[in-house]
């Protein structure tokens, strides 16, 4: 088998790999029908985030199910799965209380970039699609659910989005965005996406979008105050992960009002007397999509949410390293790639 392999910033090569195997009796392989290139991939391609030698690549994936080990019960041969990109065993503390990417028996997803994935704990891991197989032109949006929707829809509620609601979007990549559409499925009233890219508003408008704010920083937060009458945003959506980012979202909500962080941080701190001072909850980390799949996939099923559209570029997947470079240079919202 060929797969993905990252040797250092820029270098990206589609290179035989062993084949995956089943090795412990929870494993199961499955058969990719899709993959795609996260945001948070091109954090070790920029150089920013340090890669221990060669490093195969890819956490989001959907596929059919080959094998699976002795002691697998809730996902067979032959059916039409997605799973996170946290492995868990959804019976433990952590995943009982809906936290499943804590899992107290966690993996970090990787390898999925290629046309077979060995999936540890399969039974807590993976959601088998009801009614046999999708038809093509859904894959894309049940490949979403993955990570970049399962993580939109966490930040929308980690940020406690209700009915009504004022809801500020930081970031308009594709977590971004689909916290976007997230927050519309949740009621939200007012959405208000930060961006500077015009077919990202477009999108941003079509998910749900209520008005589009291109300024950042200190410009930015001054900006949301003044549409909110001083008062700032019920919820704010931190889908980046930078300093700039976490400050603006922190900045721009009111007091008492709620901060979801969903962008992986890089070179974040936080000073503790101003976030004292500013009566904002807090919350975030990795997405527990595997507590929100069944619902997703559902969604996309009744036709009732198409995250799908966030993948503007489709490539093989042996062009891998063209859906880096078009992503890292802003040509892209999302690349997917079809094995």
């Amino acid at each position: 088998m060929r797969g993905t392999v990252l040797y250092g910033p820029g270098d990206v090569r589609f290179e035989d790999r062993e084949d995956p195997r089943i090795i412990e009796p929870a494993d199961a392989v499955i058969r990719m029908a899709a993959t795609c290139v996260c945001g948070s991939d091109l954090w070790p391609y920029r150089g920013l985030q340090p890669v221990n030698g060669p490093t195969p690549m890819g956490h989001e994936y959907c596929g059919i199910v080959e094998e699976v080990g002795s002691a697998v019960r809730s996902v067979k041969p032959g059916q039409f799965v997605i799973g996170s990109f946290a492995t868990s065993d959804n019976t433990c503390p952590n995943c009982r209380i809906g936290y499943q990417s804590s899992c107290v028996q966690r993996e970090f997803m990787s390898r999925a970039q290629a046309p077979m994935l060995r999936v540890p704990l399969a039974d807590g891991t993976l959601v088998a699609m009801p009614g046999g197989l999708p038809p093509d032109d859904l894959v894309p949006s049940l490949l979403a659910c993955s990570d970049v929707l399962g993580t939109g829809w966490f930040a929308a509620d980690a940020a406690n989005v209700k009915p009504g609601a004022t809801v500020v979007v930081v970031g308009d990549g594709a977590v971004g965005l689909l916290g976007v559409l997230s927050a519309k499925q949740m009621g939200a009233e007012r959405i208000i996406a930060m961006s500077r890219h015009q077919s990202r508003q477009l999108l941003a408008r079509e998910f749900g979008a209520t008005d589009i704010v291109t300024a950042r920083g200190d410009e930015g937060v001054a900006r949301i105050k003044e549409m909110t009458r001083g008062v700032g945003a019920d919820s704010v959506l931190e889908c980046v992960g930078t300093q700039e980012s976490m400050m603006q979202a922190i900045q721009s909500t009111r007091p008492g009002g709620f901060v979801a962080y969903v962008g992986v941080p890089h070179g974040v701190e936080l000073k503790g007397e101003q976030l004292f001072f500013s009566h904002v909850h807090l919350h975030g980390g990795p997405a527990p999509v595997r507590r929100y799949l069944p619902t997703l996939i559902e969604l996309v099923l009744s036709g009732q949410i198409n995250p799908g559209k966030v993948f503007d570029l489709v490539l093989p997947l042996d062009q891998v390293a063209e859906g880096y470079r078009a992503m890292d240079e802003r040509r892209a919202i999302k690349t997917l790639l079809r094995p």
